[in-house]
């Protein structure tokens, strides 16, 4: 009997990889595309670098302010429900990015608030991103946590790499609908948030969520956590120190990849502007030269960046699996920082920028896997989603502090100063993975004396 329902578990979980990693590949089109295009769009429509990274900001707000209650949806109606709701709402910020800057001709001025606004409900697509990498591991064996984990993080790559690169065929179709250039790619975005929705339906049944015996599920498990909410998970976050080092590198490792990321398709654009210009001194004042060539050299930057965020989590998976989390989560904080010094030493290089931010998806893709299944170990029982809502609300949280912040910084001090800024948190961080490897080593060493001598 046993045995059997272990096979039946375990095909069902493969049943449960498969939809989710299907649905990430379709909602990623959507999130790619405002990375790639949004920082523009706002820059364009407010008239301001300075709010450039506003919308970056706004989507990462989102995420914040809906990783809990989307959490405690999970835990009334499992997380079919929550997923599709998070996409389908997304769907509407698609359509609100495609009508914002049609509507800044006939009403001056409410493009950009539209903008931002599409950009928040597109955020809970993000959301929904982030909680469909824990529900991998919610009928996922300790030893295949990782993996799992990795697979699903990685079909997003499909989706997020594609976003930036149907700039070119987004505007074509968007200029032959009579639709403003930069409207295209979120054509694509809504329509694969509504494919997102429609697997999610087919797939996730039963739910993954209500398979779980240790997690209760129900009206009445969420009424249980509804009054406490953040700080409950906060408090069981704290109380431990390894949820506190897993939770705090994977939202430091997440606040310095939005931060730099935020600014890149800007400051591209700026180096762009320089180049046509003949001289730097007309980019710093902000003039931008955003034609299609630039659109097409940007969408492929972050193209690849976000290839280096997902596209080999499945090995990050495994290598987290095997070589262990904290080693994992130690070795992305290092490739981290080797993207904020490459991106100090070399601003002005289009190549070497665009080798800081694959350098830069690399290490996030490192950190956050890693220490996803570290933080899903070591927070066990029905208190794990709200631990895994804390993570995400504070991923989005640190996001949206980055994201408003990237834009002064870089008007301040430029982007090489932003990379700075990236390089002391990621020191940071690697210093406290390291602490705790440390401390780890001394007390397997104790206790390896400890038996010698009881023997």
């Amino acid at each position: 009997m046993g045995r059997d329902h272990g096979v039946a578990r375990a095909r069902h979980q493969r049943r449960v990889v498969t939809t989710l990693s299907l649905s990430q590949v379709f909602s990623g089109i959507g999130n790619g595309a405002a990375l790639a295009v949004g920082s523009l769009m706002a820059a364009e429509l407010s008239g301001s670098d300075a709010l450039a990274g506003t919308t970056t900001m706004a989507l990462s707000l989102a995420g914040a302010l809906s990783a809990l209650p989307l959490a405690r949806l999970a835990l009334a109606k499992g997380r079919r429900i929550t997923l599709s709701t998070a996409y389908g709402i997304a769907a509407f910020g698609a359509l609100g990015m495609i009508v914002a800057p049609m509507l800044e001709g006939p009403l001056p001025g409410i493009g950009y608030p539209v903008l931002v606004l599409a950009a928040l409900l597109i955020g809970l697509g993000g959301a929904g991103n982030l909680q469909a990498r824990f529900a991998a591991t919610d009928l996922a064996e300790d030893r295949t946590r990782g993996r799992d984990l990795g697979i699903v993080v990685w079909s997003i790559t499909v989706g997020a790499v594609s976003g930036p690169n149907l700039i070119g065929p987004g505007s074509a179709v968007a200029e032959a609908l009579g639709l403003p250039e930069t409207s295209g790619p979120f054509l694509f975005s809504l329509v694969g948030m509504v494919l997102a929705v429609t697997v999610l339906q087919i797939g996730l049944r039963p739910d993954p969520l209500h398979l779980r015996p240790d997690v209760e599920v129900g009206q009445e498990a969420a009424e249980k956590v509804a009054a406490p909410r953040l700080r409950d998970g906060l408090k069981v976050t704290v109380a431990s120190r390894r949820l506190l080092l897993g939770v705090g590198s994977v939202v430091a490792a997440h606040t310095v990849m939005v931060g730099i990321m935020a600014m890149t398709s800007v400051h591209l654009s700026q180096l762009a502007a320089a180049e046509h210009a003949g001289h730097a001194g007309q980019a710093a004042a902000g003039h931008h030269h955003t034609d299609a060539d630039t659109l097409v050299v940007i969408g492929l930057v972050i193209s690849l960046h976000i290839a280096g965020m997902y596209a080999l989590s499945p090995l990050v998976g495994l290598l987290a699996d095997r070589w262990g989390r904290l080693r994992t989560m130690a070795l992305g904080e290092g490739v981290l920082l080797g993207s904020c010094v490459t991106a100090f030493a070399w601003p002005g290089s289009r190549g070497a920028v665009t080798v800081a931010l694959i350098l830069l998806g690399l290490g996030w893709s490192l950190v956050t896997v890693a220490g996803s299944a570290y933080v899903s170990e070591h927070a066990a029982g029905p208190r794990r989603v709200l631990v895994q809502g804390v993570t995400d609300a504070g991923m989005g949280a640190g996001a949206a502090v980055a994201a408003a912040l990237s834009g002064l910084i870089m008007a301040v001090i430029g982007f090489h100063g932003l990379a700075v800024v990236g390089g002391v948190i990621c020191l940071a961080g690697l210093a406290g993975v390291l602490a705790t490897l440390r401390h780890d080593r001394h007390a397997y060493t104790n206790v390896s004396i400890s038996q010698e001598v009881m023997s």
